[in-house]
């Protein structure tokens, strides 16, 4: 699956001017559809669709479990790029107004603030337990191996990574995207259709820590993110509603906004 493609573009440096062939991430829509019906269309990168609708599905409040999936799929033909969801008729039963509403964890317009964010995730989860202890040492060490896990990345510059480690600092998944909010929905996707949604314990993204991000790791009972910058001040308000740590590595630096309890060796 071709995941960028290839351009000559002209460049200048020091006065000089030249050609070269320049890699490109590939950004396309897909359509994610709900019992038969347009729910959200994304932008992102193609690859690893049927994790990608099912994290994003997680993340909405539409399922809990894989056994809340009737069935998941993905068209292969060229030129199409729409996933299908169907619930079992009790998970259907029990989300409706959710799929009337759509958007409803997804949405980023004007209009919303962030006290109804917050209030919003309470909907659709509970604050995660703290079970988790890491050594700051250990935060880094996992930070450090993002750019093992971007090859898209190092053709293009122009990709965002997700990283899902268990309590002990073993790697569970990794996607890339052009989209954080999509890496991440892949990561999560992946681990939670293995059936080990419940060994996630914490994540490292290539990205600045937003609002969405936190509501998807909440939603996966996530304990710890980790970013390479810092967050934004309601992404923090809601970790710290979520009884959530959030963090940001930079070198040998770790900063921790919230949840500071879950470290050790500060």
């Amino acid at each position: 699956m071709n995941v960028f493609q290839t351009n000559t573009i002209t460049v200048f440096n020091n006065e000089q001017r030249g050609n070269r062939d320049q890699a490109l991430i590939i950004e396309e829509p897909l359509s994610i559809r709900i019992e038969g019906q347009p729910y959200v269309v994304v932008m992102r990168t193609p690859g690893d669709e049927i994790a990608h609708a099912a994290g994003f599905c997680l993340a909405e409040g539409l399922i809990d479990t894989p056994k809340h999936i009737a069935t998941i799929g993905f068209c292969t033909e060229a030129g199409t790029n729409v996933a299908t969801v169907t619930l079992i008729p009790e998970q259907k039963k029990k989300v409706s107004h959710l799929l009337e509403r759509k958007g409803f964890v997804s949405q980023t317009s004007c209009g919303i603030c962030g006290k109804e964010v917050v209030e919003d995730l309470h909907q659709i989860t509970t604050p995660v337990e703290l079970t988790l202890r890491l050594t700051v040492d250990q935060a880094l060490r996992c930070a450090d191996k993002l750019p093992d896990y971007q090859p898209i990345h190092k053709q293009t510059r122009s990709a965002h990574a997700a990283l899902i480690f268990d309590k002990h600092g073993s790697l569970l998944a990794s996607a890339e995207d052009v989209g954080r909010h999509n890496a991440l929905d892949k990561a999560i996707g992946k681990v939670f259709m293995d059936r080990r949604i419940g060994e996630a314990a914490f994540g490292v993204m290539s990205s600045r820590l937003s609002y969405e991000l936190v509501q998807k790791a909440a939603r996966a009972r996530i304990e710890l993110m980790i970013g390479v910058s810092r967050p934004t001040s309601l992404a923090v308000e809601l970790a710290r509603a979520m009884n959530m740590t959030l963090a940001c590595a930079r070198d040998t630096e770790l900063m921790v906004f919230c949840g500071e309890e879950r470290l050790t060796g500060l």
